[in-house]
């Protein structure tokens, strides 16, 4: 079945409350045998205050309605598949009285005691829902919690990960650890290097570690007892991406090394689960190649993973892929043509090809590659792939599909039958009202531009509607897929037409494309967005007298080049914004890897003067609302707080919408809610000329 052939549903993006109660879909996954698939499906709780996950059973034929398999306050997340159907996920979800020879900390060691005291219980555990149904049973606990969980498809040996006390304490010493800080409230951390903290979370004190165990799906309980895998490991599993073989007898997994000057890098390491020995795998000592996402071939003997080079002033990173022999580590780059950033690789069940999913032209679609020829053929051309697994006979991949016009829905690919397309039923299929068009412009070398047009059905030659410009992050990125953070649909249900342009820096389009725009920020990219907001508005249905920019993140640092630069939009919005790039530079959570392509302030600080955004404060005259998150650390808060300063000192209409829970991104339910209302009120007074409305949560 096509998106176009269901019927749309009465609208809930006309209004954000409604808005944020749309189930959405998270990542799928298969059962050995391709019988089963299970996705997690994130919705609103009873008090709409957060986001709880829950797991669902889905039907991979297509066939049967999708029937919720778990429910609790707290939630549940991590699916792994056992080969006989049984499943283990982690949830913080009460656990029962008798533990079933789990494996945890000591009982007499952990746990809070006193009133409103965190606890060993208030941490997520793993646990195992038996192939038949049933009660859930827990399989495995740890003081710090444990945050993620990997399985073989052919063994009952497992992994998971979990936050450990620093260094390699005993099970007992880890407990009193966690239970000594909770207990006298200790939050302080000592550091004696780079990097301190990584998008909205300090690193340490505590420690991401690798455990396995094996585990009785018959009975639900562990065989034996946990064991670490990773003593050793630091800081270095921080965004790891752990991979058990079918057999259970080694563990891949990503691994951040640490260099001199606040640098990293991250290489492969082999891990023997019986001997615990580790082996690095791929790596270079100097980083000027990182390995990211490993996946291992059915028969264990080979490994695939992502290789990017390391940026440099002069040049933007490349990534391809990587292939090598897991024994002897020799391997080769498999080049997949000129679309530089490929972002999820695994292999065919036989081992012969590699399924690869990469931004291309506005999409990101699925990619095969025959190992032997290293021949790429495109296996679908449309909407943005995740999580795709192969079915078992190699026939067929199942998959999330979104496109700009609908959110990520679970899609069964069907190879033999030449692409045919099954959607399968799952929570949250709902499809807003509009269309979605492509618009095309010359950029100033004469480069070919490209966006998404998010329309109203109002929209007509006889009743134009405003023009709302929307510029991704990244940079290095694309609107190529559904967003829920950054919905056009929103305002399209208010009538506005939304721009979503792919511009210099923007990924899909070549390298070329990407280095038009390298080490130059404000310039061929704003150049592009000109062009392409120009090629909008000469539409008829496009009214060029009201019009608004928008933009987070990179995008919020070009929103405010936009408006030292122009004042042809009547309002803009800049959320998680970068403001002055020397401040910058110093205060965001990698100060190193912004250094290999910017140089530092004292040493390239031509890069610095010629394209911070702070240096045309005195040209600016649109009236902006400047958006901030304390907990971002990326982009910190401190951005915006002195372009707050800039524009109040200069008499600039602007309001500032800061968040005191927020990061990078705004994901709680009714933090959400006001941030578009705070928008909405916003374009509303100063593009469409209504009186401004303050929030009644504000």
């Amino acid at each position: 079945m096509e998106e176009s052939d269901r019927t749309v549903e009465a609208s809930p993006f006309a209004d954000p409350q409604k808005y944020v109660r749309i189930p959405r879909l998270g990542e799928i996954t298969l059962s050995p045998d391709g019988t089963r698939m299970v996705a997690g499906v994130a919705e609103v709780d009873k008090d709409g205050g957060t986001f709880v996950s829950s797991l669902w059973a889905l039907d991979p034929n297509g066939e049967t309605a999708a029937r919720r398999l778990t429910r609790s306050a707290k939630g549940e997340s991590s699916a792994a598949f056992l080969p006989e159907g049984s499943l283990l996920f982690t949830s913080a979800r009460p656990r029962p009285p008798a533990r079933q020879g789990v494996t945890e900390a000591d009982p007499d060691e952990g746990g809070g005691d006193e009133a409103g005291e965190a606890s060993d219980d208030d941490q997520p555990a793993l646990w195992l829902l038996p192939a038949l149904g049933g009660d859930a049973s827990v399989v495995a606990t740890r003081s710090g919690g444990i945050t993620g969980v990997a399985t073989g498809r052919d063994s009952t040996t497992i992994i998971f990960t979990a936050l450990v006390a620093p260094g390699s304490p005993s099970t007992k010493e880890d407990s009193s650890w966690w239970k000594a800080r909770r207990k006298q409230k200790v939050s302080a951390t000592l550091y004696t290097g780079l990097p301190v903290r990584h998008w909205d979370s300090y690193l340490g004190p505590h420690e991401v570690h690798i455990f396995t165990i094996d585990v009785d799906p018959v009975a639900g309980c562990p065989i034996g007892t946990a064991r670490d895998l990773t003593p050793d490991a630091a800081q270095g599993l921080h965004e790891s991406h752990p991979v058990l073989s079918a057999d259970g007898a080694f563990v891949m997994t990503d691994w951040m090394a640490t260099m001199d000057g606040g640098r990293a890098r991250r290489e492969v390491a082999v891990i023997n689960v019986t001997s615990g020995e580790r082996r690095l795998l791929a790596s270079t000592e100097d980083g000027s190649y990182e390995y990211d996402r490993p996946a291992i071939s059915r028969d264990g003997r080979s490994a695939a993973m992502l290789r990017t080079t390391r940026s440099t002033i002069a040049e933007p990173p490349i990534s391809d892929i990587w292939l090598c022999d897991v024994a002897t580590g020799e391997g080769s780059a498999i080049d997949i043509g000129d679309l530089p950033y490929p972002t999820e690789v695994s292999f065919s069940p036989n081992g012969a090809s590699l399924l690869v999913v990469a931004d291309c032209g506005g999409h990101a679609p699925l990619f095969r590659v025959e190992i032997a020829t290293r021949t790429v053929t495109p296996l679908t051309a449309e909407g943005a792939w995740g999580s795709p697994h192969w079915a078992p006979d190699g026939t067929a991949v199942f998959a999330s599909r979104s496109t700009i016009g609908g959110p990520p829905r679970p899609v069964r690919l069907d190879l033999a039958a030449e692409g045919d397309l099954t959607f399968i039923d799952a929570p949250g299929a709902v499809l807003p009202a509009g269309r979605v068009e492509e618009v095309t412009a010359a950029g100033e070398d004469g480069t070919p531009i490209r966006a998404w047009l998010v329309l109203p059905d109002r929209a007509s030659d006889t009743a134009p509607v405003p023009l709302a410009l929307v510029i991704h992050g990244g940079p290095l990125g694309s609107w190529n897929a559904w967003h829920w953070r950054w919905n056009p649909w929103l305002l399209a249900a208010r009538g506005w037409a939304v721009l979503l342009p792919d511009p210099a820096l923007s990924t899909g389009y070549g390298m070329q494309m990407i280095r038009r725009g390298w080490g130059e920020w404000g310039g061929s990219p704003y150049s592009d967005l000109m062009a392409i907001t120009d090629a909008a508005i000469e539409r008829p249905d496009i009214d060029r007298a009201r019009t608004a920019a928008l933009g987070g993140s990179y995008g919020g640092y070009m929103a405010n080049w936009i408006a030292g630069h122009t004042d042809r939009f009547a309002a803009i919005v800049t959320h998680a914004s970068i403001w002055a790039l020397d401040q910058f530079a110093g205060t965001t959570d990698w100060p190193a890897f912004w250094a290999d392509e910017w140089g530092y302030p004292d040493t390239n600080p031509e890069m610095y003067e010629k394209w911070s955004p702070n240096r045309f404060a005195d040209a600016i005259r649109t009236p902006m609302l400047v958006i901030h998150g304390e907990q971002d650390y990326r982009c910190p808060v401190s951005e915006s707080l002195r372009l707050w300063a800039d524009l109040t000192r200069a008499g600039v209409q602007s309001q500032f919408l800061w968040f005191a829970n927020e990061n990078h991104w705004i994901v709680q339910p009714g933090d959400t809610i006001v941030w578009y209302e705070a928008v909405l009120a916003f374009l509303d007074a100063h593009v469409l000329g209504k009186e401004w409305q303050r929030p009644a949560m504000l």
